[in-house]
């Protein structure tokens, strides 16, 4: 495969062109370096639930996780509540961390035993969940703002190894973590497999329903860590933290090359969809325009973008 061809590619490249054309508009000779900086640090963000998304994606047609803004805000305010009763060291830290993960192992069980048990479509049931998820987050939150530790606000805001943000080397981290589950292991041969037709995967011996209920979990603890290091990073949770990650997710998934029909998933592409998203509303921003005309450009970018993938996949 050449380097046009691979699905990643153009994304990386629009992604590039992003930059340069809010670069230009950056006031000051440290525009480039602070735009890099930032959206490394926002992108991020976008990159932890992407993945998260983009491996139910995989799953086929049908099979989408709306319910990522809502389990984001749970696990925030929860895992922040914890740890605000505690004295601040590392086993307070720890503590936070794999209480926002069992939460979002939780929701993806809840949300998958929603899908398989009462057979309702993923869409309508992680969607109505998320309704669930969201009542429980306001009701443990009251109107409080609990800060998280020093120590661990100051690592999410950090830039301690080569001045690259922290959280870009834990995005990244889990992002080669993703490529070698889907690309080296048998169970993202798996999801590739169910993806790209149920019916034969079922009937050539893989297990479509613990698959199905593993990329649901590893989903929502996707969204429950982003949740996590989102609230520390803004020095608390908010209700709605997650509001820009509904869509988001999906867009930075199908926009870096991962087929909305299932069945081929691209961890590359996700950095350079996560890129583009948040360089291109930075763009917008430069240009003054208000927050409405902001996301219709961007919807009409992503639906162009969409648009464009489409065709071209379905050329012969």
């Amino acid at each position: 495969m050449t380097l046009h061809r691979a699905p990643w590619f153009w994304a990386w490249v629009a992604a590039f062109a992003a930059f340069l054309a809010t670069w230009s508009m950056s006031a000051g000779g440290g525009g480039g370096a602070a735009l890099a900086v930032a959206a490394l640090t926002f992108g991020s963000f976008s990159v932890l639930t992407g993945l998260g998304q983009m491996l139910v994606i995989t799953m086929g047609p049908g099979n989408t996780d709306l319910s990522i803004p809502a389990t984001m805000t749970l696990a925030g305010t929860l895992s922040l509540k914890l740890m605000g009763g505690m004295d601040g060291g590392p086993a307070t830290v720890l503590a936070g961390l794999l209480s926002a993960l069992l939460i979002g192992a939780g929701v993806g069980i809840a949300n998958f035993a929603l899908i398989r048990l009462l057979r309702i479509p993923p869409i309508i049931a992680t969607l109505s969940a998320s309704f669930l998820y969201q009542s429980l987050a306001i009701w443990s939150n009251r109107g409080l703002r609990i800060k998280p530790p020093p120590a661990l606000a100051d690592f999410t805001t950090g830039r301690d190894l080569l001045g690259v943000p922290n959280l870009a080397w834990v995005a990244l981290a889990i992002s080669a973590g993703f490529w070698v589950l889907l690309n080296l292991s048998g169970f993202g041969r798996r999801v590739s497999a169910i993806g790209q037709n149920a019916r034969a995967a079922r009937l050539a011996g893989v297990p479509v329903a613990r698959v199905s209920a593993a990329t649901y979990v590893i989903c929502a603890m996707m969204a429950a860590l982003t949740g996590f290091l989102l609230a520390c990073f803004s020095g608390g949770a908010a209700l709605n933290m997650g509001a820009e990650f509904l869509l988001m997710s999906i867009a930075v998934t199908v926009i870096g090359g991962s087929s909305i029909a299932g069945g081929n998933s691209n961890v590359p592409g996700i950095w350079a969809g996560a890129l583009f998203m948040y360089l291109i509303v930075s763009m917008l921003n430069s240009y003054g325009l208000g927050a409405g005309v902001r996301l219709l450009s961007t919807g009409v970018i992503i639906i162009a973008i969409v648009a464009v993938a489409s065709g071209r996949k379905a050329k012969p």
